[in-house]
């Protein structure tokens, strides 16, 4: 029996980035070479020895994390006091911190692959290349994103009604507000 109702259209689902589809792939096989590389190590030095070097990773991250957070809110104390007074705080305040709470969570995580990983980042010309790659790339994603782009603004003036019909709109800037 035919009502004559078109059959409803769903939108094609959109695809999964890449990040979603090798992030886990990745991890599992980071995973699978922390423990090969553990169980080498074990075979060649004894299993004492690798427990010893995971525990003093593991108190060695603690310690470098513990010293980044401190240091972290001596700065914020600092700025805070500095703008209390009056005076303007120096930009710049802090680089690096993040970085060597990584390092220190990297040195905390069991494995020799990671705690390598760990004390690179506890490395000052490391952490200030890294700092300035991160900072470049964020800049440059948020020029792109102030920017927008016409399909973007197109996309937020369509409204999905729940029938799965689309209202026409129109983005209406307010030059006052910044928006």
């Amino acid at each position: 029996m035919t009502t004559g109702a078109p059959t409803p259209t769903y939108p094609a689902r959109p695809r999964r980035s890449r990040l979603r589809t090798f992030l886990p792939l990745g991890i599992a096989a980071w995973l699978v070479l922390e423990i090969w590389l553990l169980t080498v190590v074990a075979s060649a030095a004894g299993g004492f020895t690798v427990f010893l070097l995971l525990v003093a990773g593991f108190v060695l991250g603690s310690v470098v994390i513990k010293r980044a957070g401190r240091r972290a809110f001596r700065n914020l104390s600092e700025t805070l006091q500095q703008q209390q007074s009056g005076m303007t705080p120096p930009a710049g305040r802090g680089n690096g911190n993040g970085l060597m709470m990584l390092g220190g969570l990297l040195l905390m995580l069991p494995g020799l692959i990671s705690d390598a990983l760990g004390l690179l980042l506890l490395v000052p010309p490391v952490q200030k290349t890294l700092s300035a790659y991160a900072e470049r790339t964020i800049d440059r994603k948020m020029r792109a994103a102030a920017e927008g782009s016409l399909g973007d603004a197109y996309q937020q003036s369509r409204i999905h009604r729940p029938d799965g019909k689309i209202v026409q709109g129109e983005v209406i800037r307010d030059e006052k507000d910044g928006f």
